[in-house]
């Protein structure tokens, strides 16, 4: 019987994409869903999918960047199934694709208040509800291969995948000592909607100035990226890859093999820079300073 078998997981952003796909393939190991979005219709869509597969299921409105709805979640989900075992915090948006001149504030607050202050909201209701039976459980944040190195043009996307990564890290010393598993799912390039995420932003990142034409540079951005996405891999395999690598215990959980380069590189230009600094003159007396971990 497989460890999730009769446990209960709340998805945000799981009405299609990457959280349905993990909703499915933790379904199909027994456990009960929660699916928060904030697309309601496609909620629906979603529930049914789930429900034909044979999945226990509840839906819920949630919009990740008011902690009060996120509350509302939990006590219906706590009322619904009992015991609350996983937190996927998947909702994510891409944010605008441009310079540093041409993504505005509003661009900026509205990629960070779901992308980065969605997945405290939903840490911090819902860590303790899990803690609370002392089961244990798993913490699982999606971030991005963006998370592990900046992207160009994407500093909005990139800053907010950076700060998850980091702090799952934080938080995989804090919950181990309760039996909780932290992982972060970084993914490159997937067949999903993300770059149409605009089509549910809030009107209060909107603006009062009605958004004028993209430039061309910006149409010939937003033309290449859909055709990076269209040739994603298939979101299924997300949610299939998230279940192996929960299984293994794994903290980084990688679905795109190929990046593994990036990252080496990433790892030897900072192991290049620690280099330089070993043979400066100015920071001689600290080569040999202790080194503290907090965990």
């Amino acid at each position: 019987m497989s460890e999730f078998s009769g446990k209960t997981a709340v998805i945000s952003g799981g009405a299609e994409g990457i959280g349905l796909s993990i909703a499915m393939a933790l379904g199909l190991q027994g456990m009960q869903i929660v699916l928060g979005d904030i697309d309601t219709q496609q909620l629906a869509k979603a529930e049914q999918a789930l429900q034909d597969a044979g999945i226990s299921v509840l839906a819920v409105p949630l919009d990740v960047t008011k902690p009060e709805q996120w509350q509302a979640l939990a006590e219906q989900a706590s009322a619904h199934f009992g015991k609350l075992h996983m937190l996927v915090n998947n909702a994510g948006v891409g944010g605008g694709t441009g310079t540093i001149e041409q993504i505005d504030n509003n661009e900026w607050r509205w990629t960070m208040d779901v992308n980065l202050m969605g997945v405290l909201y939903g840490t911090q209701t819902l860590v303790p509800l899990i803690k609370q039976h002392g089961e244990g459980g798993w913490l699982l944040n999606v971030a991005s291969m963006a998370g592990m190195g900046g992207v160009p043009y994407g500093g909005a996307y990139t800053a907010s995948k950076v700060a998850v990564v980091g702090m799952s890290e934080s938080w995989q010393v804090e919950l181990k000592p309760h039996n909780i598993h932290v992982a972060v799912l970084c993914p490159a390039f997937v067949k999903t909607r993300i770059n149409l995420a605009a089509r549910n932003k809030q009107a209060n990142y909107r603006g009062d100035k009605p958004t004028g034409p993209m430039t061309e540079q910006q149409k010939a951005m937003a033309a290449k990226m859909q055709q990076i996405i269209d040739n994603g891999i298939p979101v299924e395999v997300v949610g299939q890859r998230v279940v192996e690598a929960l299984n293994a215990k794994e903290l980084y959980i990688f679905t795109h093999p190929s990046y593994r380069a990036v990252t080496q590189a990433r790892a030897q230009a900072i192991d290049d820079a620690f280099a330089r600094a070993a043979e400066s003159p100015l920071l001689a007396d600290f080569r040999d300073q202790d080194i503290v971990f907090f965990g």
